[in-house]
């Protein structure tokens, strides 16, 4: 072999290698959220949304969600939400009239880095193209999505949160199915993995649950998950010290995708009690000042958070 070709193939082998070497898969943290809508019952029992959604946005931050799904906020609690998180944006429309109206299930991402390249809304019924009831729900029930582009790695997905039904049964169920057809239709042929939050209104063992993950096309990041902190379920009720093993709030991942962490985040905060007397406290410095305050949570719901990564090698 002459110098110069053998010279060639070191050269090549060289840059391959090194390109290789400094490739780094996708990496996204998503989150599931309700964040309850604000009404003024809420308020009058202590859990009023001006002063929940404040500790909301610094537990967003704190917990570096990149892209994250909520549920029934009404456009007022959108608003406060994005003044409250700068670098954040969010997709979405009403459920009553496809513009402002009604409760969202609003799509929030960091702006630095994503890139929306598409985005739209369509409801859980027979007709999701208009705003509608379907099968036996009580409610319109809507479903937003994004097609979504890392600004880094060129890494594109699709993005899907919604809130099913509380009451019909029937209607979640072919909410389900009807979820993952519109990941095959608005892949449009690219086959471009997906990642679906939201509530559901049904915890891991009900019939809709398994219209999720029986077909193969989305797997449950809970059961994917590397590691998991799970010490509690989903919903609290607005009360730190209730308990369940049922989580209503999912995050379903293609299986293309690599689940490194599951949490479900129990953070609460703090509220006044009466004038916040001082607290007698055993085995106390006395310089410590503890006072009586009662333990909140900032929703009704925990939120979920998946810690997912993607390697695009492993896929071709």
């Amino acid at each position: 072999m002459k110098l110069k070709s053998l010279l060639f193939i070191v050269l090549v082998a060289v840059v391959f290698c090194g390109c290789q070497s400094n490739y780094q898969p996708t990496s996204i943290t998503v989150a599931s959220y309700n964040l309850r809508n604000a009404n003024g019952g809420d308020s009058v029992r202590g859990n009023g949304w001006g002063q929940r959604y404040p500790v909301i946005a610094q537990m967003v931050q704190y917990h570096d969600f990149d892209i994250f799904g909520t549920q029934e906020c009404f456009i007022h609690q959108l608003k406060d939400m994005k003044e409250a998180l700068p670098g954040y944006d969010y997709i979405g429309v009403g459920r009553d009239d496809g513009k402002e109206k009604g409760e969202h299930s609003a799509i929030f991402y960091r702006t630095d880095k994503f890139d929306v390249i598409e985005k739209g809304d369509f409801w859980l019924s027979e007709t999701p193209d208009v705003p509608s009831k379907g099968w036996d729900a009580v409610l319109p029930r809507i479903c937003s999505w994004g097609h979504f582009k890392c600004k880094d790695t060129g890494f594109e997905f699709l993005f899907f949160n919604l809130h099913m039904d509380h009451i019909g049964k029937k209607a979640r169920v072919e909410s389900a199915f009807l979820v993952q057809d519109k990941m095959k239709e608005l892949g449009k042929g690219k086959e471009l993995p997906a990642i679906l939050t939201g509530d559901f209104n049904v915890d891991q063992t009900h019939q809709s649950y398994d219209a999720f993950v029986s077909k193969g096309v989305l797997c449950d990041s809970y059961e994917k998950a590397g590691f998991r902190y799970a010490i509690n379920g989903t919903f609290n009720d607005f009360d730190p010290n209730s308990f369940t093993e049922s989580r209503i709030d999912h995050v379903f991942v293609s299986p293309s995708f690599h689940v490194k962490r599951y949490g479900v985040l129990t953070d609460t905060y703090r509220s006044i009690v009466g004038n916040g007397e001082k607290k007698q406290a055993n085995d106390c410095p006395e310089e410590i000042d503890i006072k009586v305050y009662q333990a909140r949570t900032p929703s009704d719901h925990f939120p979920v958070k998946v810690e997912l990564e993607f390697d695009e090698r492993q896929q071709k």
